[in-house]
């Protein structure tokens, strides 16, 4: 597993800690964040937009409403929610009635992609040539399916698309040696200033790695120089997709857009992520919406602390996502010519399939899978009942492992 990857697993699914009379997730009742909301809590309900500065309940043209004088707006998500897809659409396409003049930021392009953008905005490109040149399925991974409406409405009204992210390669550099130790060539795809050493991002940090990975690792197990390098990756990626982000509307002719990017929770919440970074280019108006499920493993969340977000957007708990997803993680092997499976997760659709660590994936339903791009072109078109043979390497023998996508009823 890269380390975008490794890190968005363990920091930033937030699911339950403790299964009791409510949820007591202790990531979403952190005192951090915004001083004058840090202290108290609001109340998280379906289909409510609750402003968190107020405490008012409101309906989403008021937020469109609200939103009226914001620049740079932060649109949190779990990546496989169909339920958050819809609501950034809902809102984008809210604000586009409005007036709005609109850019839209994402997380899963680093920014040396943008011509691919720029080309399917511009109507250059078809679906399926879009998904192709631009490497979805490698830059990203989850289904092209989750996001579809809002790039067709994009392309539809030539709203134009931004990637902000920084190549994972130089993400990864800065985990294995630090910000100060990259060559002049990686340190030229990152901001010059980062700030590795927010207390309060460091706690947030530390409490969604605790609410995910319990045991001994959470018991000591963690240098204060691992955190360090963990963070500093963080913090690469969110002061990299603020810095972009702010370019885009300070350009030539950019007037009072809005830029409204669509990241994973994890990178808006309580403000300490890609806003608090932005902050030392950008002056204007930011504010935060952050859909979260009104349940955790079928435990009610009833409140949540005031400064996680400017407005909370309460959905239903997602038992299972959309499209079914095995956590079938990878590294390449043989300069990129194979794949090597990583210690699959506990519960998992690859787990009960047989797949064990340092398996090599030889092919699924017949087809080669040279690389993770093909991989998850060709998981992205099961769903759930199907099946996929996989045959694998293992040691000196060739297994053959099915794979059966099902879902668990009444349970995660």
């Amino acid at each position: 597993m890269n380390v975008r990857g490794a890190l968005a697993t363990l920091c930033f699914a937030l699911v339950a800690a403790v299964a009791v009379a409510q949820s007591n997730n202790p990531v979403l009742h952190l005192a951090i964040g915004d001083p004058a909301r840090r202290d108290r809590e609001v109340p998280v309900q379906l289909d409510v937009i609750v402003d968190t500065k107020t405490g008012d309940a409101i309906t989403p043209p008021q937020l469109v409403s609200r939103l009226a004088g914001v620049r740079l707006l932060l649109i949190g998500e779990e990546h496989t929610n169909v339920d958050i897809h819809r609501i950034q659409k809902r809102l984008i396409e809210g604000l586009h009635a409005a007036g709005r003049r609109l850019f839209i930021g994402l997380e899963m392009y680093p920014y040396t992609e943008q011509r691919w953008l720029d080309d399917w905005t511009n109507g250059l490109l078809t679906e399926e040539g879009f998904i192709r040149l631009s490497r979805w399925y490698d830059n990203w991974g989850y289904n092209w399916d989750y996001y579809r409406d809002i790039f067709l409405f994009a392309r539809d009204r030539r709203i134009p698309m931004y990637a902000l992210n920084a190549p994972r390669e130089v993400v990864s550099a800065v985990r294995r040696k630090g910000l100060a130790n990259l060559t002049p060539e990686e340190a030229a795809h990152i901001p010059k200033d980062i700030d590795v050493s927010n207390p309060d991002h460091l706690a947030f940090f530390k409490a969604t790695f605790a609410n995910e990975t319990p045991g001994p690792m959470m018991h000591g197990g963690m240098s204060d120089d691992m955190w360090k390098s963990m963070l500093s990756a963080q913090a690469t990626w969110d002061a990299t997709m603020g810095f972009h982000a702010v370019q885009a509307l300070k350009q030539p002719g950019a007037g009072d857009a809005m830029m409204i990017v669509l990241v994973g929770s994890g990178h808006v919440a309580y403000g300490l992520g890609i806003e608090h970074q932005a902050r030392q280019w950008f002056d204007g108006p930011i504010a935060s919406v952050i859909p979260m499920a009104t349940s955790e493993r079928f435990m009610p969340i009833e409140t949540v602390r005031a400064s996680y977000a400017n407005y909370i957007w309460g959905i239903p708990e997602e038992i299972d996502s959309l499209y079914p997803n095995p956590i079938l993680s990878t590294r390449p092997i043989d300069d990129g010519k194979a794949l090597q499976v990583l210690m699959p997760a506990k519960g998992s659709l690859a787990d009960k399939a047989g797949f064990k660590e340092n398996d090599v994936l030889v092919s699924l339903d017949g087809a080669p899978v040279p690389d993770k791009e093909t991989l998850n072109r060709l998981l992205a078109a099961k769903r759930w009942g199907d099946v996929a043979v996989c045959v694998v390497r293992r040691g000196n023998e060739t297994r053959t492992l099915t794979m059966q996508f099902r879902r668990t009823p009444g349970t995660r």
